[in-house]
């Protein structure tokens, strides 16, 4: 079987010399070793050193040579628009609060279509609508140290969702081990926002 075990990041290559493309939502395009087949009939192992965020225009290079183009699938989001520019960073800040993956765009955020996050930013305000579309959420401050190995991922090891009215302006150098199990201010919810709880 033909391997894949580069990625080409958009805008280095052209997607005309593709000798197929595949189609994956989100979830499938963070990987590292997956069985594939092209929209064309073109099977092929991906294998690549680590796990890795493919992005709409990338390409898989083949061993055997040619590229396939990755495209990303659309998906069921929430398309929220808000009256000005403030109330569209309130609302980001809730989203990002609930670490909720979210693509930012210069005029409305895109979401997972999810009843209650549709719920909660209509309370703030804004104008949500459902759309298909491809979606490619921030990556987060740390994910390309997260991915290398390096950097200080602020994973605070808690089981459940939570407001954050404690602030994170500390120091790392104070010997504390940032484990927060004291139960400090977070209030639990009835429901987890990606309706898993």
């Amino acid at each position: 079987m033909r391997r894949a075990t580069r990625v080409i990041r958009r805008g280095a290559w052209s997607p005309a010399e593709a000798v197929d493309s595949v189609l994956l939502d989100r979830d499938s395009r963070h990987r590292r070793r997956i069985a594939m087949t092209g929209l064309q009939g073109t099977d092929f192992l991906l294998d690549l050193p680590e796990a890795t965020v493919l992005a709409e225009g990338d390409g898989l290079a083949l061993s055997s040579g040619g590229v396939v183009l990755v495209r990303a699938a659309p998906e069921a989001l929430a398309d929220i628009r808000c009256a000005d520019p403030l109330a569209l960073m309130r609302v980001a800040w809730h989203l990002g609060n609930r670490h909720c993956p979210t693509q930012i765009l210069p005029d409305r955020l895109y979401v997972r279509w999810d009843h209650v996050l549709v719920d909660m930013v209509a309370g703030l305000g804004a104008e949500v609508r459902r759309v298909d579309a491809p979606f490619d959420p921030e990556g987060g401050a740390y994910a390309e140290a997260a991915a290398t190995g390096h950097g200080h991922a602020h994973d605070h090891g808690h089981g459940h969702d939570h407001g954050h009215d404690h602030g994170h302006d500390h120091a790392h150098d104070s010997g504390h081990d940032h484990a927060h199990d004291s139960g400090h201010g977070h209030v639990k919810p009835s429901a987890r926002a990606d309706g898993l709880g």
